[in-house]
């Protein structure tokens, strides 16, 4: 049996209604995965659960799926921000892809004193995030912030929600006992630093804010890309969406 493609669209979903295709999906649809007329289709858009439908037409370059009947509803997914020092380009599109995968709620690029680079495309990174949402199952795609400076964001750092810091130096306690300790239910967040670390006094500055909790991974020099899925599979295995989640099959 061919499996079912997924699709993220903006479009509201409920029985009965017709969504048309953007040109790119239609290429992809047509011409990557060689669907016809009258194969079914996966939708989701973030807010209204999973659908199927069916391709009922198709043009050159454009066509229509009409929805069918749900699939899922639409529910309370995890809080799980990932604050990250930008990194070059393949570092940084291997962690939003990642990362999504990961059930990451947001991802917030941020400029430290050791970043090595400023820009950073957020329309490839939107791309890469929808994609890796369509191809994991899950039920939401996540949102991606302007880059900022840390302490940008640090300063305007909402009430209520936690930031477990990778600290380099060693000095937290092991990310295991720390994640043990956090709330699936409760706005969380994960800080990863720059390659080389973070500056002593941006450690020691994210260290005296009462939202901050420091968390060890160990003697191993990671490259901050590893860090950051290491540390958000240890977040989903001990406080995350793991410990009650089953495998959704088509």
């Amino acid at each position: 049996m061919t499996s079912l493609i997924r699709l993220y669209v903006t479009n509201k979903l409920t029985n009965g209604i017709e969504v048309e295709l953007t040109e790119k999906q239609h290429h992809y649809l047509v011409h990557v995965m060689r669907r016809e007329l009258g194969d079914e289709i996966v939708l989701f858009n973030g807010r209204d659960g999973e659908w199927r439908g069916k391709l009922q037409i198709l043009l050159k370059k454009s066509g229509r799926i009409i929805i069918l009947d749900q699939l899922r509803k639409q529910k309370l997914e995890a809080d799980l921000w990932l604050v990250f020092a930008i990194l070059k380009r393949g570092p940084i599109d291997f962690v939003t892809e990642k990362a999504s995968e990961l059930g990451v709620s947001k991802l917030c690029p941020v400029i430290t004193g050791r970043t090595n680079s400023t820009k950073v495309n957020l329309d490839r990174l939107k791309t890469i995030a929808m994609e890796a949402a369509e191809q994991c199952g899950r039920l939401t795609v996540p949102g991606i912030c302007e880059p900022q400076r840390l302490e940008q964001v640090l300063s305007n750092w909402p009430e209520g929600r936690g930031l477990v810091l990778l600290d380099e130096s060693g000095a937290g306690k092991p990310i295991a006992e720390v994640m043990a300790d956090r709330s699936y239910r409760n706005g969380d967040a994960i800080c990863i630093g720059p390659e080389g670390g973070f500056e002593s006094t941006e450690l020691e500055y994210m260290k005296n804010l009462s939202f901050v909790t420091s968390a060890s991974i160990g003697r191993r020099l990671l490259r901050a890309e590893t860090a950051a899925i290491a540390a958000l599979a240890v977040w989903q295995a001990l406080a995350g969406d793991w410990i009650k989640e089953q495998m959704v099959n088509y």
